[in-house]
């Protein structure tokens, strides 16, 4: 059973116990400014574990494509990856803890054939001061589990990580009860981080074990939470049952929800018995491809081989996701993660173009499992192989600056320059100073890590609040900013014709932005009369309100406007947004809300006015619009 195979057969298994299968959002999140990508299987189902009806129904499933930008410098060890996908399965106040737990065992055992004997679980230790008591049930359906395949199963209390690294696992021992750090779920974090108001619980997390001989003796004794490299998390089973209150405390909910995210390139790693998930199917035919090219061996340039691997995968997804290379935001991570690629290659021997090689085996890799990939192959390849070529120019032009340090002697702070504006690694700035005798500064090392640290900060700030989901906050701002772009768009529209279409957009508390397909500047006249129209809608106090209509008749029949390469669920929510005597609204949009309750809120107070501030392209073909309320 390959990675592709166990995709498939994960989503049938919980099909067939009622799960409706909901389609993968996109890598770029709708509607969210608080993180760059979506970095998890859950982040866009949390309006819906935080109370919002799903229009799919309670027991949902799916495949999540997921990008952690802050990864990057990680990947060429034999997990990390930028790029995976999170097999979910939630349950919406239905199911909870037994079902759930004995769910995911049997399908790791008797559907993906898994060893039980190398399965370990963690599970939550309790916190007195705070009144949440030890998960006990989860442990005691684990236990019971374990043993109905004759394997014994003990309970044991660890504490946190440093205390597992300390104790290490005793014979027969297979549950494992670790504190906050380890096996809680919110929002924030651990228990002291709940936001208030917000759902928590706690999970419990299932481990596959390697065997000792990939222990590293570096960490302490080995034990499930430990990052030794003798288990790897294979999946997390979050038990929403608290709610924090005012007064800091918590509270059971009434209705309890169980979202579960599991690594598909895990899970299939688990599958073959190797901790490399670099030897995955999903994965191993791009290394086989890169063997071909550079006739060098994975085993003997294998982090090389990994960081290409990961990072072609990342970009044709981000690709296909309506991403394109640029010096900003998503664009920018793009960018970087193509010339990493092209960078490492060098380390390969690969001076020549090659992604026109590579990427055509990564699409062809998911064609059949997401028509998207399928549909947008050839364009894919064509916007990443132009990439290439852009970059190999820019290292003729680093080699350029590198050469003019011969007389200075290279520093630190040059190399980082090299490194972040011409794609020089330092591998290859230090090898090219050797080669003209260019003198490198004892401190070169420290100005460049220290760069290096305060970019990887800046990563890691764009990437905090990956669980926020939906706009920047629910505030009377956000949503007036919301409902402005729903009639910016169609003004767009109306101004420019019907070839504009939705690319994203973001939304904070002082102005929204707005992607959209046109292929040319707009004229101040254009901007204008689009202005002129959101204000002339906005002072008819049109009426907003929602109904749930099936995706098909609200699209094709009714004409609601959706954003670019969004897929739906079989039913989908739209807006309306209509004047008293009007016999059609002006805007009818599928969206999640939410919105304020009619237009004349937009100008409260003071009067205020639409104004677009800013008009730009974002990316070939697309162009991006910033507009206030002031």
């Amino acid at each position: 059973m390959n990675a592709q195979d166990i995709r498939n057969s994960y989503l049938e298994f919980f099909k067939e116990r009622g799960h409706a299968v909901i389609p993968r959002a996109k890598l770029i999140p709708y509607n969210d400014p608080t993180t760059l990508f979506t970095g998890s299987g859950m982040q866009p189902l949390l309006p819906y574990l935080l109370g919002e009806t799903h229009p799919e129904g309670i027991r949902l499933t799916d495949s999540q494509t997921c990008l952690r930008a802050q990864d990057i410098e990680d990947v060429g060890d034999n997990r990390h990856t930028t790029f995976f996908e999170m097999l979910g399965n939630w349950s919406l106040g239905d199911y909870f803890k037994e079902q759930q737990i004995r769910w995911f065992f049997e399908f790791l055992v008797d559907v993906v054939g898994l060893d039980p004997h190398k399965i370990y679980v963690t599970a939550f230790i309790g916190d007195e001061a705070h009144g949440i008591p030890r998960d006990d049930e989860a442990a005691n359906i684990w236990q019971k589990v374990f043993e109905e395949k004759g394997i014994e199963a003990k309970i044991v209390e660890v504490g946190s990580q440093a205390d597992g690294d300390a104790r290490g696992i005793k014979p027969g021992e297979r549950i494992f009860f670790y504190d906050d750090g380890e096996n809680w779920w919110s929002r924030g974090g651990g228990l002291e981080k709940t936001p208030i108001g917000d759902p928590c619980g706690p999970d419990s997390e299932v481990f596959y074990d390697f065997g000792e001989q990939h222990h590293d003796a570096s960490y302490g004794h080995a034990h499930p939470a430990s990052d030794s490299g003798r288990f790897m998390e294979i999946g997390n089973q979050v038990f929403m049952q608290y709610r924090r209150l005012e007064d800091g405390s918590f509270e059971p909910l009434e209705k309890k929800n169980v979202d579960f995210g599991g690594g598909l390139e895990r899970i299939a790693a688990a599958q073959i018995d190797s901790p490399d998930v670099f030897k995955i199917s999903l994965l191993w035919p791009i290394i086989e491809k890169l063997e071909k090219l550079s006739g060098k061996s994975y085993d003997a340039n294998t982090a090389s081989m990994r960081v290409i691997a990961d990072h072609l995968r990342a970009a044709t997804f981000m690709a296909v996701d309506d991403v394109r290379p640029s010096n900003k935001e998503q664009g920018y991570v793009m960018r970087r993660l193509i010339r990493r690629a092209v960078r490492f290659a060098f380390d390969l021997g690969i001076e020549q173009n090659f992604l026109q090689e590579v990427v055509p085996v990564i699409a062809d890799m998911y064609a059949a499992d997401y028509p998207e990939v399928a549909a947008a192959r050839d364009e894919v390849v064509a916007i990443l192989v132009k990439e290439e070529k852009t970059f190999r120019q820019t290292l003729r032009k680093g080699l350029n600056e590198l050469l003019k340090r011969k007389e200075g002697g290279l520093t630190g702070v040059e190399i980082f320059t090299l490194y972040d504006t011409y794609g020089f690694p330092v591998e290859l700035s230090t090898e090219e100073a050797f080669k003209q005798d260019i003198s490198l500064t004892e401190n070169w090392r420290e100005e460049f890590d220290a760069r290096m640290a305060e970019q990887r900060a800046r990563s890691q700030t764009a990437a905090k609040g990956t669980f926020k989901g939906g706009l920047g906050g629910q505030t009377l701002q956000h949503k007036k900013y919301h409902t402005a772009t729903h009639l910016m768009y169609q003004a767009l529209r109306d101004v420019l014709g019907d070839h504009v279409v939705q690319h994203g957009s973001n939304i904070t508390e002082e102005r929204l932005r707005f992607d959209f397909s046109h292929p040319e500047k707009m004229t101040p006249e254009q901007i204008e009369r689009v202005e002129a129209i959101v204000n002339e809608e906005i002072a008819k106090d049109l009426k907003i309100s929602f109904a749930e209509y099936p995706t098909q008749v609200a699209r094709e029949e009714m004409g609601a406007l959706g954003q670019f390469g969004d897929r739906y669920g079989e039913t989908v929510k739209v807006y309306k947004m209509i004047a008293d005597d009007a016999e059609k609204p002006f805007s009818f949009e599928i969206c999640g809300g939410p919105h304020v309750d009619h237009t004349l809120e937009l100008t409260e107070p003071d009067g205020k006015k639409f104004k677009i501030v800013k008009e730009e392209s974002s990316s070939a073909g697309i162009r991006r619009i910033k507009a206030i309320l002031a």
